[in-house]
């Protein structure tokens, strides 16, 4: 994934800002995903965070996605030439709780949270599409062709071998007495 980030020197002036804050994630655990799409492309960015497994990458999507309508909607920016150019994260307040430990005592529990800050710029040239998300549509033989739950479940069950029938030992040998 080793993309070309863009300089400072080739983006034009306009800028595009969106803020997500009381994230209630730890502020460390958003920079490390924050860390991943500094300096992208919007598609690819969205293609990192779509793809990601941690649990920041969705509130950090649904982010980007806003930023990327706020500049479409109110300032016609084409989505194809911008990039990120900052994502900070802020720490915000935290939480405290008290988890009850030996003898007693109790120890503090901090719950962190996280402002998130994101700046989109517009380049000057058009960036390069390194891929394309393709959807594909199913037809409505493929849709029939699934089958319901009840179906599948009774598939399993014919699948399912018939238990044996218990042996001389177990016959004559009970752990039981009645």
């Amino acid at each position: 994934m080793a993309h070309s980030k863009i300089t400072r020197d080739q983006l034009s002036g306009v800028r595009e800002t969106a803020a997500l804050n009381y994230l209630r994630v730890a502020p460390r655990k958003v920079r490390a995903v924050a860390d991943l799409i500094r300096g992208l492309p919007v598609q690819e960015a969205e293609a990192q965070l779509a793809l990601s497994p941690r649990r920041p990458a969705q509130p950090l999507l649904k982010l980007l996605r806003s930023a990327v309508a706020n500049a479409k909607n109110n300032r016609q920016l084409p989505t194809n030439r911008l990039m990120i150019e900052e994502i900070r994260v802020d720490q915000g307040p935290m939480l405290k709780r008290f988890m009850p430990r030996a003898r007693g005592s109790a120890s503090m529990i901090q719950k962190k949270m996280s402002h998130v800050t994101l700046v989109l710029a517009e380049t000057k040239q058009q960036l390069p599409e390194r891929f394309t998300i393709t959807v594909k549509k199913r037809t409505k033989a493929q849709k029939i062709a699934r089958k319901s739950a009840p179906e599948r479940a009774q598939e399993a069950e014919r699948a399912r071998p018939a238990p044996k029938q218990p042996g001389l030992f177990k016959r004559l040998f009970q752990r039981k007495s009645v």
